[in-house]
């Protein structure tokens, strides 16, 4: 349908939101063609997108539209499994709550009993509590570390992942089957409530996720002894996991938790950051001051749903570097693969396609497998799935670059929560040896030589956006990286075309993985580069990867890497 039908449609609806109604009378043609121009998709983080009326943004009838797709979907598996009902948990933007009531009036319209979280919750929680209360799906409203502007849908299946493409794919042409977004049927909330279709909850979900937290802990010996000197600094960043992550540590003994007062109460416009996101460096500068004022050992950051972590140590100088995702995921690796009374022969450590090679080294050293998945913590989740009905490996360990890491299997998605507690028993670890994170890093490139990575990413917005962003993609299909200073590309893998081939002589593999637009280049010394658009963002991402004998040898490299790559690209933001 051409946009103009689809805007029409919208406002010439006589019972459309006031609000939204307002806003779309104050539209110029240009801002209308944006909003209506295609219906929000699904990607590797479901659907995400601006708020505001049209069919391509977040608002309660978009919302609608995808609930009553998930309802159809779930009704279509048969009247016992969509009986099993589904949970909703919400952040803290702008129309969550909002939002995940909605989801469960659409719920109420089918019969399909839905439990509600009394109040915000981490994504992390969401994924638990689908499994812990036996449901049939999972739906949390939330954009993650997204702009103030952003809202979204992420739906989880019932083993508490987000769903795979396969289960996507049929949700999609549920969603699709729905031909007015804007006649959707909702039940009353009163009603639900009555007829006991709709279920709160808090404590009861609360609690058991706690008491989990205790099965990932490997040296509780160390949180006591440190636990009168170590001083940690944490921030929620306006977000859902103040409550949660006190708790469990206090639960777990560290007793000298600062929680920065500025950044503690979730606000929708995360006012004192510019970005709540934990990747960025600036979201620490309260942080830390908090921990040049209290001499901290560690400082703690949490983005608005609670999925990712970032963390900085105190150095030499007493400043506080950011640790990367990679960087810290190597730490975790390691401690907890070292940590362990016993591996398990079958032990499996899954990391993403984008992630450093510094883990699969780690893992190796202690004889474990290691799986790459594309992009996305959900097939690191689906391949947990799949480990466990099988049980041809045992998971033990898995992260992502972005800083998404899960430890425990009880959730099926990243988790800032237990990420948070593992990094806080590291810290105390190395606080009896006299040493830093920052000093057990180095003493990890001192055996498994230096790694360093890189991520430029390119905002392009709307229609005009995709279509740079597919040239992009195009043009390196087409005329592929050969070479980067001393670096040469010795294989191109496509994961369009599911082919890896290899330079030399043209040899081609498959790649047992799904389909996806990513090309990655790879290269001598376990070097390489990989481009991809944003499945969450409007953005096109090149992301960089270099190994080297010393530190000078990998800045070289890298630097050398992304003036090879990114000199070719020729577009405005």
């Amino acid at each position: 349908m051409h946009w103009q039908h689809a805007y029409q449609k919208w406002k010439h609806f006589d019972k459309l939101d006031k609000e939204l109604k307002q806003q779309l009378d104050n539209m110029d043609e240009k801002a209308l063609e944006d909003a209506f121009y295609k219906p929000l998709t699904f990607g590797t983080g479901g659907m995400r997108g601006e708020l505001g009326p049209g069919t391509n943004r977040m608002n309660i009838y978009t919302v609608r539209k995808a609930a009553e797709g998930l309802a159809r979907y779930l009704m279509e598996k048969g009247e016992e499994w969509s009986a099993k009902g589904i949970v909703v948990a919400h952040d803290s933007r702008h129309m969550s709550p909002e939002f995940a009531l909605e989801t469960a009036k659409v719920m109420g319209a089918h019969r399909i009993p839905v439990t509600l979280f009394t109040s915000l919750r981490p994504t992390p929680e969401l994924s638990f509590a689908v499994r812990h209360l036996g449901a049939a799906a999972g739906v949390v409203i939330t954009a993650s570390h997204n702009p103030p502007e952003y809202n979204g849908y992420k739906v989880y299946n019932e083993a508490g992942g987000q769903v795979p493409p396969d289960e996507a794919e049929k949700i999609i042409a549920k969603v699709q089957e729905v031909e007015n977004e804007l006649t959707v049927k909702v039940a009353e909330k009163k009603e639900m409530e009555t007829r006991g279709l709709l279920r709160w909850v808090d404590e009861e979900v609360d609690g058991p996720y706690v008491q989990a937290l205790e099965t990932i802990v490997r040296r509780r010996d160390v949180i006591q002894e440190q636990a009168d000197r170590l001083k940690i600094v944490f921030t929620p960043l306006h977000g859902t996991s103040r409550d949660l992550l006190v708790r469990g540590l206090d639960q777990l003994g560290f007793k000298h938790v600062t929680v920065v007062e500025e950044q503690a109460q979730p606000d929708p416009e995360f006012s004192t950051v510019e970005s709540p996101n934990p990747e960025e460096h600036q979201a620490f500068t309260m942080a830390i001051e908090y921990g040049k004022r209290l001499n901290a050992d560690i400082l703690i950051g949490t983005d608005p749903d609670a999925d990712r972590l970032g963390v900085a140590v105190k150095n030499d100088q007493g400043d506080y570097p950011v640790l990367t995702g990679n960087q810290l995921g190597a730490l975790m690796l390691h401690y907890l693969l070292s940590k362990s009374e016993k591996l398990p022969d079958n032990g499996v450590m899954i990391k993403t396609i984008v992630t450093s090679e510094m883990g699969r080294a780690i893992a190796d050293h202690f004889g474990i497998a290691t799986i790459d998945t594309l992009t996305g913590f959900k097939f690191i989740g689906e391949k947990i799935r799949q480990y466990e009905l099988s049980g041809e490996h045992t998971f033990l360990f898995g992260y992502e670059e972005s800083y998404g890491y899960l430890i425990g299997d009880f959730v099926r998605d990243k988790d800032a929560i237990q990420a948070a507690i593992v990094a806080c028993e590291m810290a105390a670890y190395y606080k009896t040896k006299g040493k830093t994170l920052l000093d057990a890093l180095n003493d990890l490139y001192q055996q498994f030589g230096y790694y360093r990575e890189d991520l430029h990413s390119i905002t392009l917005k709307g229609k005009e956006g995709e279509e740079k962003i597919r040239g992009i993609m195009e043009d390196f299909r087409k005329n592929p990286l050969d070479r980067a200073g001393d670096l040469r590309v010795y294989a191109v893998e496509d994961y369009q075309t599911g082919e890896r081939t290899f330079v030399k002589d043209g040899q081609v593999e498959s790649i047992n993985l799904p389909r996806a637009s990513v090309v990655k280049f790879l290269m001598n010394d376990n070097c390489w580069c990989c481009l991809r658009p944003s499945g969450t963002e409007p953005k096109m991402k090149f992301y960089f990867g270099v190994r080297g004998e010393t530190r000078e040898a990998c800045n070289k490299r890298l630097k050398e890497l992304k003036e090879a790559v990114l000199s070719r690209v020729k577009v405005e933001a």
